[in-house]
């Protein structure tokens, strides 16, 4: 395992921690995203977290054995999904797109789209130098 491969799984470990905690701490985050008519909110954020834990299962697993597809995955979904989370967050902050998330989840949002960002680019960065999950 090289410097890319621990960075990219090092993020998504914090981001699964930073859900769990999310989900414990403050669920009222989810509760609108996660309602389901007539339905139990906390079987439906546990139904969230184990879909959530099964796709960063599957990445990790993929980052593991250094699988293309999964490279192109996370550099394009880090890259535009970075960029676009900064000023959508900064949007909510300032009030010109509304929001009814507490302000902490936007500004989390936004750190977390900075790392994203900064992650792709270092990707990329490996790719240029050594190829397909190529140290950066």
């Amino acid at each position: 395992m090289n410097r890319t491969q621990g960075l990219v799984l090092g993020f998504f470990g914090l981001v699964w921690v930073a859900l769990v905690v999310i989900l414990a701490v403050a669920p009222e985050v989810y509760d609108d995203a996660l309602r389901l008519p007539g339905g139990d909110l906390g079987q439906a954020a546990l139904v969230f977290l184990v879909a959530i834990s099964c796709l960063i299962a599957l990445l990790v697993v993929g980052v593991l054995r250094r699988w293309r597809w999964t490279f192109w995955l996370i550099l394009v979904a880090f890259i535009l999904g970075g960029a676009l989370r900064v000023p959508a967050s900064i949007l909510q902050l300032t009030g010109m797109v509304s929001t009814d998330l507490p302000a902490w989840y936007v500004v989390l949002q936004a750190i977390i789209g900075v790392v994203e960002f900064v992650v792709g680019l270092l990707m990329l960065a490996g790719y240029r130098r050594e190829g397909i999950w190529g140290s950066f």
